[in-house]
């Protein structure tokens, strides 16, 4: 297996948001940390972000959050809800040998449901990292997670890929 997490939208105009079970500052916190356990195992690092299609100018936070890309990883720009249309992110991956991919970022039932249904469309293995997304309500997260999530693949939490 060779895995890649895939980091979405963790921008700081999303981060912002009213955001439960958990709040955007706790989702990138620990997404830094999925992404350091990544990294450190030479595992590819895909942060992914949206502009908006259409405006001359994107909205203030619109780019990556402060310190968050590092030198190696893989950066996508969308123009869709999910990572994969248009982006050449399938490409990309498959490039890299992958055939796996780690999800988290935000929002849970948005960005993160529709890169992993994607993914699962082109052949990936899907998972899950529970405690590293986050929705725009607790019981639409919940659901995600506890219904939604199991069908496409395994459901997870951060100490399972950082110890």
């Amino acid at each position: 297996m060779n895995s890649a997490l895939v980091l979405i939208d963790l921008m700081p105009r999303i981060i912002a948001l009213p955001l439960a079970p958990h709040d955007g500052e706790e989702v990138l916190a620990r997404c830094r940390g999925l992404a350091a356990a990544f990294r450190a195992q030479g595992r590819p690092v895909v942060l992914v972000r949206v502009d908006r299609p259409g405006v001359a100018e994107q909205p203030p936070g619109s780019g990556f959050a402060d310190g968050l890309v590092e030198p190696g990883d893989v950066t996508v720009v969308k123009q869709t809800v999910g990572a994969f249309q248009g982006t050449g992110l399938d490409r990309r991956l498959r490039e890299l040998g992958v055939d796996t991919v780690v999800l988290g970022g935000l929002v849970t039932t948005m960005g993160v449901e529709s890169t992993a249904r994607a993914a699962s469309d082109l052949g990936y293995e899907v998972e899950f990292v529970a405690d590293a997304m986050s929705g725009f309500a607790a019981d639409e997260h919940e659901f995600a997670v506890g219904r939604t999530f199991p069908r496409f693949g395994e459901v997870r939490l951060t100490a399972d890929y950082t110890g």
